[in-house]
């Protein structure tokens, strides 16, 4: 017979721990000393989970009570992790500390302590679809339809209403902020809120938004507030630099008796307003609490020195700001690759070659990932993988082509393509007004009998009633203004982006500029084609790839790289990472430039984005984009202001550019094209990346197009025009 021992982990004592040897000295100095108003600056890949969690181990270790200590976070994921660090350093000493997100521990105190007189303990909880059906509910109640009126969608309102209470701002000030075309609709916006707020307290259920609200209303109580506060002795935050108003209220209040309140974050991460997160909450820590202590985590574990040193010197240029510079552990490594391309295409094929060759060198797909501003910048990387058969995983949302809005615009062009097409009639048709399911099903079933589009549209809007009539012609109006452009799918696609559908994006989308965005890198993929055919067969031929490998992505057959947007890939690291559309038109973002604080946040994002590598970093940005001309880029910002010794320069040309004869130059812009086969502009890089240099000569450019009613607004030009 065997037998089994189980460990004794829930004595105090029963293990102690050596802090000074678990710990760097940085580190240690925050565990040991972390009594009263504390912030704790984490700079990227400094050990900050570890800091915490060896913190809440102390405590216990000097015989805090688990019931007076208060872990918030801003994932139940973190939270989680943070537990069982400690339950593995004390066993089940540690049972019993309030760990979980804002939410979740204003959930529990609110059943455990009694919530406002408006509520119950045992209200109900909404979900995101469950709030805005309750809208749905009261708009329709005050006789609001969005399809027959430009009037804000449920999801629209749940948004800027949250937006609102989070920020402790009016509606009136959200809505000027995120929808300000909606400004008119104001006061049936503010009846909508104030109907759904009534409506939620007759029925005893709280949003998301409701749980923090009420917590704060608790702590502002004059006889329940301090209670709460007097019972958590300690009180400490994870990713400070992410809090709201609210959150940062809760906080204030949490600790107004003890006055134990540990903030752990970094300044230079902050990189959620949208959202409403408050960079002023952790850089006015030190005013709120007068006597707080502040302690730096500078130590990075994560990125070569070359990569730190390039991330240090991008910061130098904000001015709001706590100052630090990280150091690295790791040993010298290589510098970051600058490098410029001649377009988005290039820059696809450029990163898919490099990624093929460094897992051919050892390195796994898994081990690297590229990173872009704005989820419209990975179409061309997304195509360009599927073509070589490089499995990946995106991350911030869904692949470019299964987007609604894509699907969407892409069904204008299937019916112009094929009349018949009955899933394509039938997704364009709901989105008209007056126009329902039964109603589409109708025209669809005529549409069947009819040869060609400009019959269908002729005639199969007949004996309808008003308003189907009315959404009917206005789509087949829309539909001939795209005929028009045929074959040229570009040139359909951008009649499509000058059309209401604009406005039914605003009305229906919380981030409807984001899928906007995402139709005009459409336009710009669609610029390769000068036939409708064979753009839609490309795509059509990427979804069934794209399938396949969601079958063996399923099987766990297949290892990936990742592609992700840069707010996504917060708080995780890779030993490459590519940092993809570095130019000046579309990172920075050009809203966020116009925004208070906009351009610090955006370098923070860049700041974020580069502190995610290891030990490669590659900075890649296109020297052309396509939409509606042939536009000539510069380097980001965020590239130019730094010093250019931090950065190797990357040249690189395509096999075909070393033909003399791949371009033919006469007397007019509209007579220059290159020979059959190249299927973008040529251009020189040096390795400055500068453009039309050293021995290349001349460069030609050339937007060329089949289509006699619109010619291209691109023109050729000499060296010294450039």
């Amino acid at each position: 017979m065997s037998v089994f021992v189980l460990q004794n982990g829930g004595e105090v004592g029963a293990r102690r721990i050596d802090y000074s040897r678990e710990l760097n000295q940085e580190q240690l100095e925050v565990v040991l000393n972390g009594d009263g108003p504390c912030l704790v600056l984490a700079g990227a890949g400094s050990g900050k989970t570890r800091t915490v969690t060896y913190r809440v181990a102390y405590l216990l270790e000097q015989g805090v009570d688990p019931q007076s200590i208060m872990l918030l976070t801003f994932t139940n994921k973190a939270a989680r992790e943070m537990m069982q660090r400690v339950e593995s350093l004390l066993g089940q000493t540690s049972r019993g500390v309030w760990g979980g997100t804002f939410h979740s521990t204003a959930n529990r105190i609110l059943r455990s302590g009694g919530v406002t007189s408006d509520y119950g303990r045992n209200f109900t909880i909404l979900d995101q679809e469950d709030s805005q059906s309750l809208i749905k509910a009261v708009m329709k109640e005050l006789k609001i339809d969005p399809k027959a009126r430009r009037f804000p969608t449920a999801a629209v309102l749940q948004n800027v209403v949250s937006y609102a209470r989070n920020t402790l701002q009016t509606v009136g000030s959200a809505l000027e902020l995120k929808h300000e075309n909606f400004l008119p609709l104001l006061s049936d916006i503010e009846a909508v809120a104030e109907i759904y707020a009534r409506r939620k307290r007759e029925a005893n259920v709280m949003d998301f938004d409701d749980l923090l609200a009420n917590w704060l209303g608790m702590l502002e109580h004059p006889d329940i507030g301090p209670a709460i506060s007097s019972r958590f002795k300690y009180v400490l935050v994870d990713e400070y630099q992410d809090t709201n108003a609210i959150q940062a209220a809760i906080i204030r209040k949490l600790g107004s008796v003890h006055g134990n309140v540990l903030v752990v974050g970094d300044d230079a991460q902050s990189i959620y307003a949208f959202r409403g997160a408050d960079v002023k909450n952790i850089l006015n820590f030190p005013n709120e609490w007068p006597k707080a202590k502040i302690f730096k985590l500078l130590t990075n574990y994560r990125s070569a020195p070359e990569i730190l040193e390039l991330a240090n010197e991008s910061l130098q240029h904000n001015t709001k700001q706590f100052q630090k510079d990280l150091r690295a552990v790791r040993g010298s490594g290589v510098k970051p690759n600058m490098v410029a391309v001649a377009s988005a295409s290039q820059e696809a094929r450029y990163v898919a070659e490099q990624i093929l060759s460094l897992r051919a060198q050892g390195t796994a797909l898994g081990n690297m990932a590229v990173l872009f501003r704005s989820s419209a910048h990975s179409q061309a990387l997304e195509f360009e993988l599927m073509k070589r058969d490089v499995p990946y995983e995106y991350r911030g949302g869904m692949k470019f082509f299964e987007r609604a809005h894509i699907k969407d615009a892409l069904s204008h062009l299937r019916v112009i393509h094929n009349v018949h097409d009955e899933v394509a009639w039938l997704r364009i048709l709901n989105l008209q007004t007056g126009i329902g399911g039964v109603t589409a099903t109708t025209l669809v079933n005529r549409i069947r009998t009819m040869e060609s589009i400009e019959q269908a549209l002729d005639r199969a809007g007949q004996e309808l009633p008003s308003r189907a009539t009315q959404g009917f012609q206005s789509l087949a109006e829309m539909e001939r203004d795209m005929l028009a452009q045929a074959p040229a799918p570009a040139f359909m696609l951008r009649t499509f982006l000058q059309s209401p559908y604009r406005d039914y994006l605003e009305r229906e989308y919380p981030d409807w500029r984001d899928r906007f965005e995402d139709l005009e890198q459409l336009v710009v993929f669609a610029e390769n084609y000068h036939d409708l055919s064979s753009f839609l067969s490309d795509i059509a031929l990427y979804d069934e790839v794209a399938a396949k490998r969601e079958e063996a992505d399923a099987s766990g057959e297949s290892e990936r790289i990742i592609l992700s947007t840069i707010h996504q890939a917060k708080g995780l690291e890779w030993d490459t990472v590519f940092i993809i559309h570095l130019a000046d038109s579309f990172f920075p973002n050009k809203r966020a430039m116009g925004e208070e604080g906009g351009i610090e946040e955006e370098r923070r994002l860049f700041y974020v984005a580069v502190t995610r590598a290891k030990q490669r970093l590659f900075l890649c940005y296109p020297v052309t984009a396509g939409y509606d001309a042939l536009m000539f880029n510069q380097p980001s910002l965020f590239i130019e202001e730094l010093s250019p010794r931090l950065m190797e320069r990357i040249e690189v040309r395509d096999k075909m550019q070393e033909s003399a004869t791949a371009f033919h130059k006469t007397r007019t812009a509209d007579e220059w094209n290159w020979d059959e086969g190249y299927d973008e502009p040529a251009i020189e890089i040096d390795g400055h990346g500068n453009r039309n240099q050293g021995t290349a000569g001349k460069t030609v450019w050339k937007t060329s197009t089949n289509n006699d009613k619109q010619k291209p607004s691109s023109f050729l030009r000499d060296v010294d025009e450039l």
